[in-house]
């Protein structure tokens, strides 16, 4: 891209890339020369760096606990626990009301240290995971390139050469262990774990037109996406069509020729997207049955990206009949408005539309994951909706398609369903905003009735509540925690009864260190009357006195918030380290973010240059007035991606407001972003006559001639989620404006350079120099190290 500027003068412009030279930094914008400011010093510095995530996590013991459930049995599982100078591993027996070791853990660091030659101790054993032996007697686990097995009593250890036929990360195992799927040269092939034979299931696979791709643009890698039938005999995935597709082009900095990359990567308005074309492959033979319909849009009721959650390789939005006869899927629209729930018969290829739904906006199937459950055994099928303004859940009949009846109603919203117990015809979720007078965003687990009756809450502890049920659901794991309280772990039966305290988390070394919670707190958003929720953190020294500079820490959504998780948490980012340099850091959850009503999350629909930005300016004052150790008049405000691209409109939409702001990665252009992510929350685009569209307002370079303060912009050279393009084009509007601002280009970075030390100091320097008018140390240097948990 050639950006040329029309302006007989240039700004003034820093342009820092992140090697061993630099230009020299803008002079701050404050009335005294720097000799006359005060001065922070790398003490100030280090002293805010303890509140690092890096620094804070090894201080917080205990808790809370993430079960591994034991394979083959129900209720029993074990936890590795965070202890003083180590960890150990927990075993649980709830029917013996059990809390014991997983193991003898000094005699089998004892006899493992003989055995592999090294030094262990009980503390601090060489793995993280395990399993245990179909009679529990031994314990199995990997150390580098060794299988190793130990009795649980410590007596024996033994280790053999990993064979190389375990599973890869760039492939997905079968029901039964015994095959793994992967991609091989576009099409998909098949491993047997135990002889390492490999065979293709397919064979007509092209380059931009392969099996089981998975590249949603933004994002993309070499696992399959497919799912498999739980007789391990077929297997359900798509040949993604992305011929015509437009390219994403990225230039890797180097000595002599730069190296070009370039993929398939859609974007809003394009008349040719990707699409997939569904098929279940059959091992016998192999044969691949086409399913009978057209091709499908590369979308999912969750988002684009079709997959399912992490780095796991199941397809989204699909799923098999137990007896593996049936296989249920949802196609959505470009759009994301219209969803129909479908079934197919493996075997023909015949599909079936059993029902749909039309929204005016967009359609999600809760949050995370595709929340639909599809019960061929009673021939219905539970359905997620925000029909009536909240995410209820709805029970259909599958032969016919007609609605039975509404399962949850009310206020307050299903989030995830969690487990569907067919037999005794109950439905456990987690849900938020269903018990009256607590912060809506706490999540809780709840039980109800196919038939809507019998709604039980089973987390009773005001609280944001993290569980896991056990695989027969008759236990679960309960982690209650909220922003400024430490979790309690616990477990509890299926009824909610807490039968076993697992863990208390011990925090009294954070506490020790000057630790403080935030505060949350609830202002009112623009129209004076929806309550909405965020967080504060002040200097550990906060002096009620004095006045300190607010900044905000902003995350518009529209797929969530600035806030986050409401589990507690040592460290948010680097907000209470900001906050101990001397300045007031607020997260606030604007109108337009998930985990309200429908109409909230609807609040900014069709119009992304809002950004929750009316919320976030009206939030800060009302905090301002609330406390009057605020300094409104130094107002600053920075963030990542979404982030990014809300920071540098607020510093065009609100430049008398907002002083100063640090974007980081920001997509400040949704038509240069993926085509799922805008056609969803903004919509299609749509061209007027006169060369105008939709989509001219949210473009934040159509906006830049408007900023008065001072701006930093950063992005990675290689970003393949939020090119670097969308940032160039806010440069070249700056440029074309006469505007001085600041720009860091970090070569070869990726997307997630936000908490690199050199752009976190970079951060800080900024918002201390030019916001405090302070200076600040020169060239801090961070000691990031591994958290050892």
């Amino acid at each position: 891209m050639r950006i040329r500027a029309r302006v007989p003068f240039l700004p003034t412009v820093t342009l820092v890339f992140c090697l061993p030279w630099a230009f020299a930094g803008n002079a701050a914008a404050q009335t005294t020369s720097p000799q006359a400011r005060p001065a922070l010093t790398a003490g100030d510095y280090a002293r805010a760096e303890k509140f690092l995530g890096y620094s804070t996590a090894p201080l917080v013991l205990r808790g809370p606990v993430r079960p591994t459930w034991l394979p083959g049995e129900t209720d029993r599982f074990w936890y590795r626990n965070v202890i003083e100078n180590g960890s150990e591993f927990v075993l649980v027996d709830p029917a013996k009301g059990a809390r014991l070791p997983a193991f003898d853990h000094a005699k089998l660091a004892a006899t493992l240290s003989i055995a592999a030659g090294a030094r262990y101790d009980a503390a601090h054993l060489p793995f993280t995971q395990f399993e245990y032996s179909a009679d529990g007697r031994s314990i199995a686990f990997t150390i580098e390139d060794r299988n190793w097995s130990c009795d649980v009593a410590g007596a024996s250890c033994s280790s053999s050469k990993g064979s190389g036929a375990e599973p890869t990360g760039t492939e997905a195992v079968s029901p039964d262990g015994k095959l793994a799927a992967f991609i091989r040269h576009d099409n998909l092939w098949v491993r047997n774990l135990a002889t390492g034979a490999e065979k293709p299931l397919t064979t007509d696979g092209v380059n931009d037109f392969g099996y089981a791709t998975d590249n949603a643009g933004w994002t993309k890698s070499d696992r399959p996406v497919l799912l498999w039938s739980p007789d391990s005999k077929k297997i359900a995935t798509f040949q993604q069509d992305q011929r015509g597709v437009g390219e994403m082009y990225l230039v890797e900095t180097k000595v002599g020729h730069p190296a070009l990359r370039a993929w398939k990567y859609p974007l809003p308005g394009d008349e040719t997207i990707t699409t997939i074309q569904r098929v279940v492959i059959h091992l016998d033979g192999p044969r691949v049955v086409r399913l009978r319909m057209g091709p499908d849009q590369h979308r999912g009721t969750i988002t684009d990206d079709i997959k399912g959650r992490g780095t796991g390789t199941d397809w989204d939005d699909v799923e098999w009949s137990a007896d593996s006869t049936q296989v249920a899927f949802v196609s959505t629209s470009r759009d994301h408005k219209v969803e129909q729930f479908r079934v197919a018969n493996p075997e023909t290829g015949d599909v079936r539309d059993v029902f749909g739904e039309k929204t005016a906006t967009y359609f999600e199937s809760g949050m995370g994951e595709a929340n639909w459950r599809f019960l061929p055994a009673s021939n219905e099928v539970i359905w997620l909706s925000e029909r009536d303004n909240w995410a209820q859940l709805y029970l259909y009949d599958l032969p016919s398609g007609r609605l039975k009846n509404q399962v949850t109603t009310g206020e307050g919203n299903v989030t995830q369903v969690v487990r569907v117990d067919e037999k005794s015809r109950l439905i456990y979720f987690i849900g938020v905003g269903r018990e009256q007078g607590g912060d809506p965003y706490f999540r809780h687990l709840y039980r109800v009735g196919f038939d809507g009756k019998n709604l039980t809450p089973l987390t009773p502890v005001d609280a944001d509540h993290d569980v896991f049920l056990s695989p027969s659901g008759h236990v679960f794991v309960d982690n209650a925690s909220r922003p400024e309280q430490k979790p309690a772990s616990v477990l509890r039966a299926a009824d909610g009864r807490q039968t076993m305290a697992l863990e208390e988390c011990d925090i009294s070394r954070l506490l020790a260190a000057g630790w403080t919670p935030p505060i949350p707190f609830t202002v009112q958003a623009r129209d004076g009357v929806t309550d909405l929720y965020g967080l504060m953190f002040r200097p550990t020294t906060f002096d009620p006195s004095k006045k300190y500079p607010i900044v905000n820490s902003v995350y518009p959504g529209p797929q969530t918030g600035s806030v986050g998780s409401r589990s507690f948490a040592a460290s948010r980012g680097d907000t209470q380290a900001l906050a101990e340099l001397g300045f007031i850091v607020v997260q606030i959850d604007g109108m337009g973010t998930p985990w309200r009503s429908k109409k909230f999350h609807d609040a900014y629909y069709g119009d992304m240059g809002d950004n929750t930005l009316p919320d976030q300016v009206t939030g800060m004052k009302q905090l301002a007035r609330r406390f009057p150790w605020i300094d409104l008049d130094r107002a600053g405000i920075y963030g990542h991606s979404g982030g990014g691209y809300a920071t540098a409109d607020a510093m065009f939409r609100y430049p008398d407001f907002f002083k100063v702001g640090v974007s980081q990665a920001g997509n400040h252009d949704n038509r240069v972003y993926e085509d799922g992510w805008a056609e969803k929350w903004q919509g299609l685009l749509a061209k007027q006559p006169d060369g105008t569209s939709n989509y001219d307002d949210q473009a934040n370079e159509n906006h830049a001639k408007n900023l008065k303060g001072k701006l930093l912009i950063a992005h990675g050279t290689m970003d393949d989620n939020v090119p670097p393009y969308n940032t160039l084009l806010v440069v070249d509007a700056l440029i074309k404006a006469n505007k001085d601002f600041d720009l860091i280009l970090f070569p070869n970075r990726h997307h997630g350079f936000g908490n690199e030390p050199y752009m976190m100091r970079r951060r800080w320097d900024y918002l201390v120099e030019n916001l405090m008018g302070a200076e600040p140390p020169k060239e801090f240097e961070f000691h990031p190290r591994p958290v050892a948990r």
